[in-house]
């Protein structure tokens, strides 16, 4: 075989194993699922956004951080406000549990069917947050001593869910409008903490009740909240709940 024809002969080669490298690669994109959540081991504030990928039939990666690797800095430098949780949404990165939500809302359709809607499903969970972070003050900073005052207001609290649940086709729906958003699954994950933080603190509010059975009961949520992943995941990083 002349010098010429064994240099084509090569290159071919070189060229076949660059496409076939190609090809794998791209294989490999399309088998990767295309969101990843790097969070801490436990619940926390990424619990709703899995309830959500689980419901709309996504996967997802878990990027788990350590308390060591956390304390060790880099990555923590590397945050846009030094906090996680940070969502990869492809070759977009998100910072902020809430904007993470609202992100998923418009991507899967879950921000109401109008303006209206969607203002009202912000109005809910603004209020699921402003819950949530009394909830995470308990636990995190005052938990044996501020458990009983804080289950004493908890009425309180959890009333104006209760109401907005008997604005909208007298509860027996979402907490807006006729379709899931991402507000439902947020206020979701928090009544499921508070279950456990005080059991029966739901009782007053039939509504209420009636909604955490109805949503935990749809399939693909079910089989994730019965799955190792959320069963075996610890609801705080102190051990609290």
């Amino acid at each position: 075989m002349g010098g010429t024809a064994l240099i084509r002969l090569e290159a071919g080669r070189g060229v076949s194993s660059v496409a076939r490298a190609a090809s794998a690669a791209r294989a490999r994109a399309l088998t990767m699922p295309p969101y990843t959540i790097v969070y801490f081991p436990v619940r926390g504030r990424c619990e709703a956004m899995r309830m959500l990928l689980a419901d709309q039939g996504q996967s997802w990666k878990e990027e788990v951080v350590t308390k060591d690797t956390w304390l060790q800095g880099p990555l923590k430098a590397s945050c846009l406000y030094g906090q996680l949780p940070k969502f990869q949404d492809g070759d977009f990165t998100l910072y902020q549990s809430n904007a993470i939500l609202r992100h998923l809302g418009r991507t899967f359709g879950l921000y109401g069917k109008d303006q209206r809607e969607a203002a009202l499903v912000d109005v809910v969970n603004d209020g699921v947050e402003d819950l949530r972070c009394k909830y995470a003050t308990l636990i995190y900073t005052n938990y044996e001593g501020g458990k009983q005052d804080y289950v004493k207001a908890l009425p309180d609290h959890l009333k104006p869910f209760e109401t907005l649940l008997s604005q909208n086709r007298g509860g027996q729906a979402f907490i807006v409008g006729d379709q899931i958003s991402f507000a439902d699954y947020n206020l979701l994950d928090l009544l499921l903490n508070h279950q456990v933080l005080a059991p029966g603190c739901l009782d007053p509010f039939p509504l209420l009740s009636a909604y955490v059975e109805r949503l935990c009961a749809r399939p693909k949520l079910k089989a994730f909240l019965a799955s190792p992943e959320h069963t075996n995941r610890p609801i705080n990083g102190n051990g609290k709940q």
